[in-house]
């Protein structure tokens, strides 16, 4: 061949006789070596297989051309079960799995077979159906044989006999100890559900014994840890009209409070996605904060959040587990977790119930209680009034006439306080909604409330500079600030200061009334819009707040407590002005 002359078959006029003869010759030769794989059909093969172990070469070349050479990708089922047989297989290379499918769908693996092994002969010798089925685990080649050609196999050999006989009673052994096993470990799973069952109903049990829902959460959160052998573990309960969870913690002797914002830190995530979240490695995970760890001093080593649900899936609250004892938590943990709520989310509406039937028969007792005071002082009451007036007509002095006033304010306080609780207890109160100026009400409430003050010992500082009209019921009004001023003074019992501040917000007016006086734990500022709750009192009904925060709502404004144990107390109310 000439240099540069193209060496192709396809090019006839340019290449040479000599090199189209050479072309043609290497390209059929090696045609089956591009084209064909390599077959496992060998005798070496069959006689690396158990079933012809001492067999002698004569008799693998005869069974060598009884054999089909089949192939089965990863994944195959070879053969079902229930189906019949036709084969018997010989694995020259891979891997099988033979198993047995149970109605609830479970899968039992009896055996697995690699090269060497051979399967299907159960069925060929008993002439019944599959009794498992067969699938190709990874890449595999067999050979097979029929039916017929086995039958005439065992008939002619008795050493093929021996071995096959040999090979069956050894997988049997096999086989009935895997099931032996798969019951051990069945009747193991069903002693731990058992187990759990119990604990769940001992739990259910536990948490189903009080109706004091702070009691409640104490005993929901120790039952968790105990059954889930956590070290420790907070319980959040969700307050959806605020967007909070909340929960309470003891440090040192005093009772705390925790609220957090749905969606901050992992609580908080997990209250608004109601997501699980379970973190083995807690400082290798990003999603932990060690700052806690920091400030508390304690090492948190795996963690578990996950919501409490009631019977509807609402999440109600978030369970939050640290440091389960001999390892990170489980999904046993989480299923044990998630039914427990649904027992936990009963026993706390029960709790929240009991609780609303005690305070509305109680609120039904106070009203029956006012309605009977004034149906029996309204006439007395009325009486004092009119001899007040005629004091004050006829007196002729200046002394004399301030008393009566001073008689007839306090008898129209009385009875409209009465009224005031009568109303409360019953939900409803009518509302008498005027036009005034703001600042000559504050003027006229703060001269009456100072009198009271100064015999205290009290200083009243007055910063008002709110001057404008509001629409409100007057006497209400007054009430609630005489009632919050009331609430001041008590919490000053040596004396101290009272402050109080008006100031225009942009659409509604602000009003302070700011005491230096004990304070509250907050405990008692949680609930101090509750009926029936009172702190530092031996006198009164526990309904002053709650009247007063009624009274509030019904001129859609709003009221606020801050409050520091030595410090004291501000109340801040929000009024909408005419500009609202």
């Amino acid at each position: 061949m000439r240099q540069n002359e193209p060496f192709s078959p396809f090019v006839g006029k340019v290449a040479s006789r000599t090199s189209v003869t050479y072309f043609l010759q290497v390209y059929y030769f090696t045609l089956p070596l591009l084209t064909m794989e390599q077959s496992l059909l060998t005798v070496e093969n069959l006689r690396f297989n158990s079933a012809f172990k001492y067999v002698a070469d004569l008799n693998l070349n005869a069974i060598l051309k009884m054999c089909k050479e089949e192939k089965f990708p990863a994944n195959t089922p070879i053969f079902q079960e229930n189906t019949r047989g036709e084969r018997l297989y010989f694995v020259l290379d891979g891997r099988i799995k033979i198993s047995k499918v149970t109605k609830y769908g479970a899968e039992t693996v009896l055996a697995y077979l690699t090269k060497g092994d051979f399967f299907g002969e159960m069925e060929l010798l008993d002439d019944q159906v599959r009794s498992a089925r067969t699938t190709a685990v990874e890449p595999t080649t067999c050979a097979s044989i029929s039916k017929q050609d086995f039958d005439n196999m065992l008939k002619s050999n008795n050493i093929i006999q021996l071995n096959i006989l040999r090979s069956v009673t050894k997988r049997l052994r096999s086989a009935d100890q895997t099931i032996v096993n798969e019951l051990d470990r069945t009747v193991e799973i069903s002693k731990q559900h058992i187990g759990k069952l119990n604990m769940l109903i001992d739990a259910a049990k536990t948490i189903n014994s009080s109706l004091d829902l702070d009691k409640l959460l104490d005993i929901i959160l120790e039952t968790a840890i105990k059954s889930i052998s956590a070290d420790r573990g907070t319980l959040y309960l969700l307050d959806e009209l605020k967007g909070e969870i909340w929960s309470k913690a003891l440090r040192g002797s005093e009772v705390i409070e925790i609220r957090l914002p749905l969606g901050k830190g992992l609580a908080g995530y997990v209250a608004k996605t109601g997501e699980i979240v379970n973190i083995p490695d807690a400082y290798n995970d990003p999603r932990f904060n060690p700052e806690v760890d920091k400030k508390s001093g304690y090492r948190t080593n795996n963690m578990l959040t996950m919501p409490m649900r009631n019977r509807d899936g609402k999440t109600i609250g978030v369970f939050q587990m640290l440091n389960k004892k001999g390892g990170p938590f489980t999904p046993s943990d989480e299923e044990f977790l998630n039914a427990l709520s649904i027992h936990a989310s009963v026993a706390i509406e029960n709790a929240r119930l009991a609780q609303e039937m005690v305070q509305s028969e109680r609120l039904s007792a106070v009203g029956r209680m006012a309605s009977t005071i004034i149906h029996d002082i309204k006439n007395p009451m009325g009486t004092l009034r009119v001899y007040a007036q005629v004091m004050k007509k006829k007196g002729g002095n200046e002394e004399v006439s301030k008393l009566a006033d001073e008689m007839i304010h306090q008898v129209d306080r009385f009875v409209n306080m009465a009224q005031e609780i009568l109303d409360f207890s019953k939900g409803g109160a009518s509302m008498n909604i005027e036009e005034v100026q703001f600042e000559d009400v504050m003027e006229g409430v703060l001269m009456f409330i100072e009198k009271d003050l100064t015999k205290n010992n009290i200083t009243l500082d007055k910063k008002l500079t709110f001057k404008g009209k509001v629409k409100l019921d007057q006497d209400k009004l007054v009430r609630v600030f005489y009632n919050v001023a009331s609430n001041a003074r008590d919490a000053m019992p040596q004396s101290g200061t009272l402050t109080v501040l008006t100031e225009d917000i942009g659409g509604f007016v602000k009003i302070e009334f700011t005491d230096t006086g004990t304070g509250m734990p907050e405990e008692v500022k949680r609930k101090i819009f509750e009926p029936f709750v009172t702190y530092g009192k031996k006198h009164g009904t526990g309904l002053g707040m709650s009247i007063v925060k009624k009274v509030i709502d019904d001129h859609k404004g709003k009221i606020e407590i801050e409050s520091e144990m030595g410090k004291g107390t501000t109340i801040r109310i929000m009024l909408p002005t005419m500009q609202a």
